[in-house]
């Protein structure tokens, strides 16, 4: 089974954007949004569900008050200012369990705290697996190697290719994201910090040794700094997969709510798409 990650160093590049114009050429794949901070791609390929699950990503202690003694231990114990004598602030708690573990009166216990949902559904171009993480909830990194779980075992199943639009950044949901895959798509703009955070997320897969290639979105609204990313892919070494020209008809499309499948801009990802599965 073969797997192609999306990224982007930073948010906005338009790696949904690509995804779901990926999802549309015919492929036989499975499609997953690892961005489960701000997952939208169900936006654009309009799922019809057909599975749910809960997440339980973290632990909160819960004070047993008729055994608490108000003696103040969880207080001293606490390095997040989480507890006092028994009341637990929610929003400070990291659920380390200190407390738990200190409580002489043992009125402290751990329990699963709901972080979010994981999404299985059809599209009309294939299986689609996705996840929401609840508000100011965290663990997203374990939730997006839930939803690559899922969408890993449909595909071994289905003898699918994995198409997953991953999570900006190069933080902990990213890592989970490039865990496993046969090749990273970086999507970037010609700005100055789109260049610097396509550095950083190339110092990530090398560090994990997963390849990257890289195409280049919105290319024409500023040529010259399109030229210096291409040039900087050619120093490193990185495959340039191509440019994808700034169009209005992509926010047009955007506003309906369907992949862009007609014009210059969709036949640039096409092609884009074309030399990434050459790669695999």
């Amino acid at each position: 089974m073969k797997e192609i990650v999306v990224l982007s160093g930073k948010g906005g590049t338009g790696k949904t954007t690509l995804t779901g114009v990926f999802a549309t050429l015919g492929q036989r794949a499975v499609l997953a949004d690892a961005d489960v901070d701000a997952s939208n791609l169900h936006i654009l390929l309009n799922p019809v569900k057909e599975y749910e699950e809960p997440f339980y990503g973290s632990q909160q202690p819960v004070v047993d008050q008729n055994k608490c003694t108000r003696c103040g231990v969880c207080t001293q114990l606490c390095r997040f200012d989480a507890i006092d004598h028994g009341e637990v602030d929610e929003l400070n708690c990291e659920g380390c369990g200190v407390c738990f573990h200190g409580c002489p009166e043992k009125a402290i216990t751990m329990e699963p705290v709901l972080s979010g949902h994981l999404y299985r559904g059809s599209t009309p171009y294939g299986p689609f697996v996705w996840a929401e993480l609840g508000i100011a909830q965290e663990a997203s990194g374990k939730l997006v190697a839930r939803v690559k779980e899922v969408a890993r075992e449909i595909a071994r199943q289905e003898d699918r290719l994995l198409v997953v639009d991953g999570p900006p950044g190069i933080g902990c949901p990213v890592i989970a994201s490039v865990s496993g895959a046969s090749l990273v798509l970086a999507v970037t703009e010609p700005t100055a910090a789109g260049k610097h955070d396509l550095g950083r997320l190339l110092s990530l897969t090398r560090h994990f040794g997963v390849p990257l290639a890289v195409c280049l979105n919105k290319a024409t609204l500023d040529e010259e700094m399109a030229d210096k990313i291409e040039e900087f892919c050619r120093e490193e070494g990185v495959k340039f997969l191509g440019r994808i020209p700034f169009a209005r008809e992509v926010v047009k499309a955007l506003i309906h709510r369907q992949p862009v499948t007609e014009g210059p801009v969709a036949e640039a990802m096409q092609e884009v798409w074309r030399r990434a599965l050459s790669l695999l």
